[in-house]
């Protein structure tokens, strides 16, 4: 997509301060073809931990299934990982929801209603899981 290839090149411009501290480029090998893949994603860190939350209709992340080393380009730098892929939707939703408390806003995005005091409504929380997988980075 084109968009993809401006925010790389966003990233690695004078400009990446304005866009790195929600976003990054996953580096990454596809399984069947070899090829190195370069895919900005947003991301919610949690200390040495990075969250990407995508679609389960997206392709990308079945590359990290069973876990795989990548590359991320993190604030300016490139930075070694393990990332592994989280389908389960009660571990999504607990991941979701983890998210969300340390951001309400992000409920719309994600697609989930917030209770009068500000907590996740369980049916949303676990409709959104249902369709979206979370890719947990380790950083090294």
């Amino acid at each position: 997509m084109w968009y993809n290839t401006i925010t790389i090149w966003l990233l690695h411009s004078p400009l990446q301060g304005m866009f790195s501290g929600n976003t990054m480029v996953v580096r990454y090998t596809g399984r069947k073809s070899g090829k190195i893949y370069h895919l900005p994603v947003d991301y919610f860190r949690v200390g040495d931990t990075l969250l990407t939350v995508s679609y389960t209709s997206r392709t990308w992340w079945r590359n990290l299934r069973g876990g795989a080393p990548v590359t991320i380009y993190l604030q300016g730098k490139d930075v070694i990982g393990y990332a592994e892929v989280i389908e389960d939707e009660a571990v999504v939703a607990d991941g979701l929801k983890a998210i969300i408390a340390g951001k309400t806003q992000l409920s719309r995005i994600f697609g989930v209603k917030l209770s009068a005091d500000h907590q996740p409504e369980s049916e949303s929380l676990r409709r959104a899981a249902k369709e979206r997988v979370i890719v947990r980075t380790l950083l090294e």
